[in-house]
């Protein structure tokens, strides 16, 4: 089963035993930030440190300056590696240890984009931006992330991309210091709080036949009982549940108005990334998308429609991390769609990060079970020995059913 390990380039930069490491691992490709959002990472090995704090969102490239010049949004850079070009330094590193690399690049998750360019992200019905997120239906936002899609892709030495976030970015947020738990949300409630109304999408509901204020006043009504403390409707558990108690919430035509606007706005945000993103390889280059198999999510893996996901990529990586039932809920969708595409499960393998790097063998099987024929572990770089040592042990295993480690 092809496997893929995620990294950062400063996992490998400055430490030279740090390509061959993943290598041993058993994988047979990494798959190596390009263009990513802001975050503090720990590096358990490297011999120069041990966190990383990434100020804000960047590419860990050098942007083309003719690409960019003159343009509002634009890619910011990064200081905190002294390489020039980070990425290539760790992507050779990794290619002379044998690994086939790949790109992961982050587009519609920019805080500070948002906070630079305040009109060009999401506002809720209440009127609050969330910097973190670009809205997608804006001209402006798309042209950039089309453009970055392409740009951050197709590295030199890279043999495909996953793209990350491309779709709509929420409420959802690992913030730091978040003081957002005091309410819980539903999976609806979450939906509710994170549809857009910038002055592009309210003309978009609008021309579909919804006033903007019709829609703000129905998803501020059914949102009141919550912050008063009676709690929110609950559908069936699962993605359809969670469809279903969005149209109670908001009637089933206002929901069928606001889903047809982000749908697509979202395909064809998607469609023109993956484009671009062939157009600039001109050639044999893989293109996978981070994605959910319910249209309505939103966030890192964004929702997609099963059905027409893999007319336009050659496949996606989704997040198989919980119990065989969530698993199983994420998968089936898209195997049942999947023709020659790829379905890879993205399996944390982080223990401190709710990974279970221990069940490795046996969810990848249960994973391969679903239609999956593809691996991905989240992060080899964020790991600790102990963490690793279990991939190596299950990868040896699911490679060599006769050397596994007897339970």
């Amino acid at each position: 089963m092809r496997t893929a390990a995620f990294l950062y380039p400063w996992d490998v930069v400055g430490d030279p035993e740090a390509a061959g490491r993943i290598a041993a691992l058993g994988v047979q490709q990494v798959t190596l930030a390009s263009a990513y959002h802001s975050t503090r990472a720990l590096t358990p090995r490297h011999p120069r440190h041990r966190i990383v704090t990434a100020r804000h969102a960047a590419v860990l490239y050098p942007p083309d300056a003719a690409r960019w010049a003159g343009r509002d949004l634009r890619p910011y850079t990064q200081d905190w590696m002294a390489a020039e070009d980070p990425f290539d330094e760790a992507a050779r590193a990794l290619a002379d240890a044998g690994l086939e690399v790949h790109t992961w690049v982050v587009l519609a998750h920019n805080s500070r984009l948002g906070a630079d360019h305040p009109s060009s992200v999401v506002r809720n019905a209440y009127g609050d931006p969330y910097p973190w997120a670009p809205c997608i239906a804006r001209p402006e936002v798309r042209a950039y992330l089309v453009d970055l899609a392409a740009e951050a892709a197709v590295r030199p030495g890279a043999r495909g991309t996953e793209l990350e976030s491309c779709g709509w970015y929420g409420m959802a947020h690992l913030h730091g210091h978040d003081k957002t738990g005091g309410v819980p949300l539903s999976g609806a409630t979450q939906y509710l709080m994170s549809l857009c109304f910038c002055t592009v999408c309210a003309a978009g509901y609008a021309g579909l036949g919804l006033p903007a204020e019709e829609l703000r006043a129905a998803v501020r009504g059914a949102l009141r009982p919550l912050w008063a403390g009676g709690g929110a409707p609950r559908g069936a558990p699962g993605r359809a549940g969670e469809w279903d108690t969005i149209e109670a919430l908001l009637g089933e035509e206002r929901a069928g108005v606001v889903r047809a606007w982000r749908d697509r706005a979202a395909a064809t945000l998607r469609r023109a990334a993956v484009s671009a993103v062939r157009e600039a390889a001109a050639g044999e280059f893989r293109v996978l998308l981070h994605a959910d198999p319910a249209a309505h999510r939103c966030g890192a893996n964004v929702g997609v429609d099963p059905a027409d996901v893999f007319a336009h990529t050659d496949g996606v990586v989704v997040p198989c991390t919980g119990d065989d039932a969530a698993r199983a809920d994420a998968l089936g969708p898209f195997a049942a769609h999947r023709g020659t595409g790829t379905v890879a499960a993205n399996l944390t393998v982080v223990s401190g990060m709710g990974g279970s790097p221990g069940t490795l063998a046996g969810d990848a099987a249960h994973a391969a079970s679903l239609g999956a024929g593809e691996l991905r572990l989240y992060h080899a770089g964020l790991a600790g020995e102990g963490d690793l040592t279990a991939v190596r042990e299950a990868l040896r295993g699911l490679a060599d059913p006769s050397a596994r480690t007897p339970s």
